[in-house]
């Protein structure tokens, strides 16, 4: 698939912790297409400001976060030992230090500032204009590419999510409760549903994914059959 006139653009919304992210890797890697994880641009912005000042004791200084927009350099570089891309910013390695527990605490507050979400936006846009491109987020199919060829929004119970969260933090040497990362779960389910600017919802001809309940390979066997149907139509 290296015609770039026969490749589409491949919107994968939902909530946090659904594995939307491995997911549409998995997709990239499986199509040849570029893989975007736009939520961790969300959660660099948010670091920075974490590391800047911006937040300080969990308190979101929006006004010192849109000062900071212009200061911040996010890009993506391929990690052939992941086979997938690592995030910098401002040149810096930041994987690891997007994905604590501080980071997603504030991630949805930060990600609701119409700036930030502006700005983002139109880098997002920018990456995907070349198509073949599988891109991850909260509003990638009614925002960021509203005309997207295959719209998929990824579900699953909350237990479950936070019980993958869990294990994934747990496995990275972090020390959090169950307790906790339900509840940042549940409240950042809430704040990305309700936030004015670009809510989490589902598109009106997105096709819904609930993994609840499914490994790996039945969710490919799900998207390959999605895929093939969009491509003969």
């Amino acid at each position: 698939m290296s015609d770039t006139k026969h490749k589409i653009i491949i919107a994968v919304d939902g909530f946090s912790s659904c594995g939307k992210s491995t997911f549409a890797k998995a997709i990239a890697a499986r199509l040849g297409y570029i893989f975007i994880d736009t939520g961790a641009m969300y959660r660099a912005v948010t670091l920075y400001a974490l590391e800047h000042g911006a937040i300080r004791s969990g308190i979101v200084d929006e006004e010192a976060v849109v000062k900071q927009l212009d200061k911040i350099s996010i890009t993506f570089r391929f990690n052939p030992e992941r086979g997938a891309s690592d995030i910098y910013v401002d040149g810096d390695l930041a994987e690891g230090k997007i994905r604590t527990i501080e980071v997603s605490n504030c991630v949805s507050r930060v990600s609701a500032i119409p700036e930030v979400r502006s700005k983002l936006v139109a880098m997002q846009q920018e990456m995907g204009r070349r198509r073949g491109v599988v891109m991850d987020g909260r509003d990638i199919g009614t925002v960021v590419f509203p005309d997207a060829e295959l719209k998929i929004f990824m579900t699953a119970d909350p237990a479950v999510r936070a019980c993958r969260r869990y294990k994934e933090l747990t496995g990275k040497g972090m020390t959090v409760t169950m307790e906790e990362v339900e509840r940042n779960i549940r409240e950042r389910d809430k704040a990305d549903m309700s936030r004015a600017i670009s809510p989490l919802r589902q598109a009106d001809d997105a096709v819904v994914l609930d993994n609840s309940h499914m490994t790996v390979d039945e969710q490919m066997a799900w998207f390959m059959n999605e895929f093939q149907l969009k491509m003969k139509n």
